[in-house]
């Protein structure tokens, strides 16, 4: 369950906290998003003052759809293009592992150091593991969500790479590689 916020162009999703979430949580997240330090939230034409009152007090539910007014003194930071293609690739490639080599990865580590598959199998995921990093390691993203997007990633396909050393150690403990 999320609420839509309308920003410019862009229509961003946020989940639903709590109905007795405060709305300065909210508007916290939105200021971590946007980097605007000043805005005003506007749900059904009403503008949201009060940041301590809960989101039920503005009637605040799944589906409900805010608006994000900067105020005169604070320009918004839309993301650029280069960002924007960031984004992607960074999208992309996080895909890429999760639906070719994440799989394939779960098996062998359920199959534990047992496993009868070859060393082979072992390293090959690794190296297609290795390499996505040194994909993303390549983007340089400055600032902003492409930059948290890419730090995320890179700390997802770590552990998945960590994952599958120590089992690779294991089985070397065992004499199995």
């Amino acid at each position: 369950m999320s609420v839509t916020v309308k920003w410019g162009r862009d229509r961003l999703a946020f989940a639903l906290p709590p109905k007795d979430t405060p709305l300065s949580a909210i508007r916290q997240s939105l200021r971590e998003y946007t980097q605007l330090h000043s805005f005003k939230l506007v749900h059904k034409g009403a503008v949201l003052k009060d940041d301590q009152a809960p989101i039920s007090h503005y009637h605040i539910a799944a589906g409900s759809v805010l608006m994000l007014l900067p105020t005169a003194d604070d320009v918004p930071v839309m993301p650029s293009s280069q960002e924007s293609a960031l984004l992607t690739t960074i999208s992309t490639e996080l895909a890429t592992v999760r639906s070719s080599l994440v799989p394939e990865l779960n098996q062998l580590l359920a199959a534990g150091i047992s496993s009868q598959a070859p060393a082979k199998d072992y390293l090959r995921l690794g190296e297609l593991l290795l390499q996505s990093l040194l994909r993303l390691d390549g983007l340089a993203p400055e600032t902003g969500q492409a930059r948290q997007q890419r730090k995320e990633a890179v700390k997802e396909i770590q552990a998945l790479l960590d994952a599958l050393d120590e089992t690779i150690a294991a089985r070397k403990a065992a004499g199995l590689q």
